[in-house]
């Protein structure tokens, strides 16, 4: 005998033994499947989340038909929190707000009357200004609620109940999209074309096993409410479609519709005479706000990341118009579009996460194949449970029509037992075999209503119901038919939501963006000649013109002068420090030269006990001689000093109290390297015998007892080699006859020639 359980439960306030991992786990999975279920993931069978589902049906009770008036939006907010949905008001009332936005919504299922925000960021009015009502898509999602199609569940306190699901045939989730954050997994759905929805559900009907790529040629990809261009290839489009992951480049449009030409028109060119254009933006990306798109173009002029961009105005009323003016009408449009793509919002990426819940309320990441199949089962269901409804409400009107005609034909004898019986209808229900539903009816007749029970009409009714009962035991008992209905349903819906309607014409563009113009930030910069000053303590300025370098500059007190050069604006600046780092500045990004400047240290991370030993210019084909005080160098190309980061970049490995001393530009002439020491001994050996690295501690190039490196530098042998004379007469000299000097690299050398300068370095 088996032993019966006894254990009283624990009262409500008892304090439960337990381990705390396994309580903690035990109610945060409540709580995860919770959000999961109730709150984030939509249902694949009508696309809604609970408080929309709440919202419209709530607008139903509400009987806020597209054809009623309209009712304040507090009144819906407050029956919603009230008798379904117990969150905030406000929460509530911004989902109720993004259904009834049509740059939100594809397919708006709330109609508003009132501010109710606008696609530039601006919020919607408080609810109690303004007021709503439902769309005709909104009544076509809930067509069949009162004909049993979907099951009824109690509300949160048991008083009400509210449908699980919307039975309408309208394929709210990809029509609409949905997005949501859950706990450990989120949603991210484009809004589609109804149109393209349907003609894929109907290849998918007629053949069940259709190739992924058949259904693909039918439905497109995303269609987003305010338009724009998806500029993927077809083949991420269909992959990602295949798996239900994956992600969409987003273009707003260029369109000029005052345009002349049909090519300006459709590149977003208005000409403006003597050669000025501008480009107007038409359509901006899905959920990116115009303000603040304007906001970063703004930005990006005032940053001077955009310089062939001269300004950005807003000219939108009903239609988006951005109208951006370029710095010169020799700017390349397409050269502006694509730095727009690239440094704002114009472009975005929209990320495909088809998960949704199925019809047994578990989340799954379904492919469209699978998804399309998963919303026709539904619908099959929806069709079954109305045709079974139907049945039942026949079989109801059949019970009693059968009853009338009984009652019609034996009138005189109805009215006869009506008068004399105290209890008639046990008597009629014996006497003509009716039931308890059949003599209540007939009881309840008014005596008006008896010229009206005409045999013809009451036999034709019959007839009628019988008809249509054999219509419906067909359809319940072939899928065939139950598909083909489906089919004719889904085809009046296609026309309804047709291309050719206002409604169902495709706003977004699917076409592959053309190979991407590669541009430089570089090619940006508007070409100035400068003159760029370095002091000794490190203050660097940009002064504009290339003035003369001797000139006499102004110093902060205790500075002076240490290096200044002739450049572009579009140049790059190498630094050398004596720690062997290399560091890149632009000189388009230079202070100006009324002040001192401002410290390097400011822009790079240069150690504080490092020292700038060279300024030079950076040229894609040039090259240095770089030496340490030890006497070991290496030639290096300077496309491989330029460095990315504030940190620079380590060129030169110095060891011990080792300094880098010489940073000297190779003429592409030069044959020979000539280095002096500070012992006074000169060598000279071939320049084939430098090798060239781009980073390390080179090779050594003159040997030393004492002491160690004074000056390198490169030259031409046949030319001679020359140095500074002293004084400020600016002379030099040169030593023609250089052949004494020459042994291979490495050697110890001898003394320079006679009147070499007594500081051993050449310049």
């Amino acid at each position: 005998m088996a032993k019966t359980d006894t254990t009283e439960p624990h009262p409500i306030d008892a304090i439960v033994d337990t381990p705390f991992d396994s309580a903690l786990s035990e109610r945060y999975l409540v709580y995860a499947l919770s959000t999961i279920t109730a709150r984030s993931l939509p249902d694949l069978r009508d696309g809604l989340k609970p408080v929309h589902r709440r919202l419209l049906w709530a607008m139903r009770q509400l009987k806020l038909n597209p054809t009623d008036a309209f009712k304040k939006s507090a009144r819906v907010v407050g029956d919603v929190i009230g008798k379904y949905h117990p969150h905030g008001d406000a929460s509530v009332y911004d989902a109720m707000v993004r259904l009834a936005q049509d740059f939100a919504l594809r397919y708006p299922l709330v109609e508003g009357q009132g501010n109710f925000g606008n696609i530039d960021g601006d919020n919607a009015a408080a609810y109690r200004y303004t007021e709503a009502r439902m769309t005709r898509t909104a009544v076509r999602l809930m067509e069949g609620l009162d004909e049993g199609t979907v099951d009824f569940v109690p509300t949160y306190n048991g008083e009400e109940q509210e449908p699980e699901i919307f039975p309408g045939l309208f394929p709210n989730l990809l029509a609409n999209g949905s997005s949501g954050i859950a706990v450990g997994m989120a949603t991210n759905i484009p809004s589609h074309n109804v149109a393209e929805v349907v003609d894929a559900t109907l290849e998918l009907i007629d053949n069940p096993h259709v190739e992924h790529a058949r259904l693909m040629e039918l439905f497109h990809g995303p269609d987003f409410a305010t338009g724009g261009l998806v500029v993927d290839g077809p083949e991420v489009i269909a992959q990602a479609y295949e798996t239900g992951r994956g992600s969409f480049r987003v273009r707003g449009r260029f369109h000029a519709a005052e345009a002349e030409k049909q090519a300006d028109r459709d590149a977003g060119i208005e000409r403006l005479g003597s050669g000025q254009w501008q480009l107007v933006v038409s359509e901006i990306p899905y959920q990116v706000q115009k303000g603040k798109l304007i906001e970063q173009i703004a930005q990006a002029i005032a940053d001077r990341k955009l310089p062939i961009l001269e300004d950005v105005r807003d000219e939108s009323d009903e239609q988006i118009r951005l109208v951006l003016v370029p710095r010169s009408r020799n700017v390349d449009p397409e050269l502006l579009k694509e730095s727009l793509y690239k440094l704002t919002d114009l472009e975005t990426r929209f990320g495909l996460n088809l998960n949704v819940l199925d019809a047994t309320r578990t989340p799954m990441v379904m492919g469209l194949k699978e998804l399309l199949g998963n919303w026709v089962a539904s619908q099959i269901e929806i069709l079954q449970r109305r045709s079974l409804h139907r049945l039942e409400q026949i079989a109801r009107r059949l019970e009693l029509v059968e009853g009338y005609i009984i009652a019609f034909l034996n009138l005189d004898r109805v009215i006869e037992i009506i008068r004399t019986e105290d209890e008639p209808k046990p008597v009629m229900m014996a006497e003509f075999g009716l039931t308890d539903r059949q003599a209540e009816a007939i009881l309840n007749m008014r005596l008006r209503s008896l010229r009206k029970l005409e045999e013809m009409q009451l036999r034709q009714e019959k007839d009628t119901l019988l008809k249509e009962k054999d219509e419906l035991d067909r359809l319940l008992a072939s899928p065939a038919r139950q598909r083909t209905r489906l089919k004719r349903e889904l085809a009046d819906l296609r026309k309804e939501y047709g291309p050719e309607t206002p409604l169902g014409r495709r706003r977004t563009s699917i076409e592959e963006a053309a190979p991407t113009v590669e541009f430089s930030m570089d090619a940006m910069i508007e070409k100035e000649p400068i003159t760029v000053i370095l002091s000794q303590r490190g203050w660097v300025r940009g002064a504009r013109g290339h003035v003369p370098l001797d000139q006499e500059f102004k110093f902060k007190e205790g500075d002076g002068p240490a290096f200044a050069v002739h450049a572009q604006t579009t140049d790059k600046l190498l630094l050398a420090a004596d720690n062997g780092r290399f560091f890149t500045l632009g000189a388009d990004k230079l202070p100006g030269a009324r002040g001192f400047g401002e410290p390097l240290r400011n822009t790079l991370d240069i150690d504080t006990e490092a020292q700038i030993v060279a300024m030079v210019l950076h040229s894609p084909d040039q090259r240095l001689l770089l030496a340490a005080s030890t006497g070991k160098g290496f030639a290096a190309a300077t496309a491989d000093l330029l460095a990315e980061t504030r940190k620079g970049r380590q060129v030169v490995n110095l060891k011990g109290d080792a300094k880098l001393a010489v940073v000297r530009p190779i003429a592409s002439t030069d044959d020979h390297v000539a280095v002096v020491g500070d012992n006074r001994k000169l060598v000279v050996f071939n320049l084939e015998e430098l090798p060239d690295m781009a980073r390390g501690q080179g090779v050594q190039l003159q040997r030393y007892r004492d002491g160690g490196m004074a000056d390198a530098r490169t030259f031409r042998l046949e030319d001679g080699l020359s140095w500074a004379m002293g004084g400020e007469s600016g002379r030099t000299r040169t030593e023609q006859e250089m052949w004494q000097w020459k042994v291979a690299r490495g050697g110890a050398g001898r003394m320079p020639p006679q009147g070499f300068p007594r500081d051993n370095r050449f310049s």
